[in-house]
C-alpha cells in the first residue's frame, strides 16, 4: 500500500491560470504529504452559455506552460473525456481506474469545504477519499461534521485573493497585470489575443 504516489487533484477552470493557483498548488505538494498535484483543467459544460471561458484546450496548454518548471505540478485533461455535466464523484472513479498504482486525493479552499455538504454523493467522496483544505476568506461556517474529521487536513498554505475573473476584466481593459501571471502564461495570452 505505502508505495502508492500520493496524488493531490486541484480543480478549476484556469481561466487563466494565474499567480494564486501556482502558490496553492505548488505549496501543497511541498508542504503536505502529497508526491504530486494534478491540476484537473475542467471542461466548458456544454449546457451553460459562458462567453469568457476559453476553450478547453486553451486553457490545459496554459495550465501546461505554467506548469513547465515544476516537475511535481503536473496538467490534466481527464474530464474532457468524461461525460457531462459531470461530478468529481465520477472523475475520482474513472482515475483509479485507470491509475490503479496511485491514491488519489482532493485539494479545496475552505470555500468549497462550506458547501461540500451539497456535493453530490460526498459522503462517498469522504470515506474513500483525503481532502487538503486551504484557506480562502469567505463569508459562511464549515459544518461542524467537517471541522475534525480524520479525512480532511488544514493546510496552511498563503492565502490568495488573486481572481480569473478580475485577471480577464484588467486584462479587457488594457491594463498591465503581468506580475499576476506566469511569465510564460502571459506571453501565450498576449500573443493569442485572450480576453481583450
Amino acid at each position: 500500500m505505502d508505495s502508492k504516489k500520493n496524488i493531490g487533484l486541484y480543480f478549476g477552470t484556469f481561466n487563466p491560470i494565474h499567480v494564486g493557483h501556482l502558490t496553492i498548488a505548488n505549496h501543497m505538494v511541498e508542504f503536505s504529504d502529497l508526491d504530486e498535484v494534478w491540476m484537473v483543467v475542467t471542461p466548458h459544460n456544454p449546457h451553460k452559455k459562458k462567453k469568457t471561458l476559453l476553450e478547453d484546450n486553451h486553457r490545459l496548454s496554459m495550465v501546461r506552460i505554467a506548469l513547465e518548471d515544476y516537475p511535481k505540478l503536473k496538467a490534466s485533461n481527464i474530464e474532457f473525456d468524461l461525460p457531462q455535466p459531470n461530478y468529481t464523484v465520477n472523475t475520482l472513479t474513472h482515475l483509479e481506474e485507470k491509475y490503479p498504482l496511485h491514491a488519489f486525493s482532493l485539494i479545496m479552499g475552505e470555500d468549497n469545504l462550506k458547501s461540500f455538504h451539497k456535493w453530490k454523493n460526498y459522503e462517498v467522496i469522504l470515506e474513500n477519499y483525503s481532502i487538503y483544505v486551504y484557506p480562502r476568506i469567505s463569508e459562511g461556517t464549515v459544518e461542524h461534521r467537517f471541522k475534525d474529521h480524520s479525512k480532511i487536513t488544514k493546510v496552511n498554505a498563503p492565502i490568495m485573493e488573486v481572481s480569473s475573473t478580475f485577471i480577464r476584466k484588467a486584462i479587457s481593459e488594457e491594463k498591465n497585470i503581468r506580475p499576476l501571471l506566469p511569465q510564460n502564461v502571459w506571453e501565450y495570452l498576449d500573443e493569442m489575443n485572450f480576453y481583450k
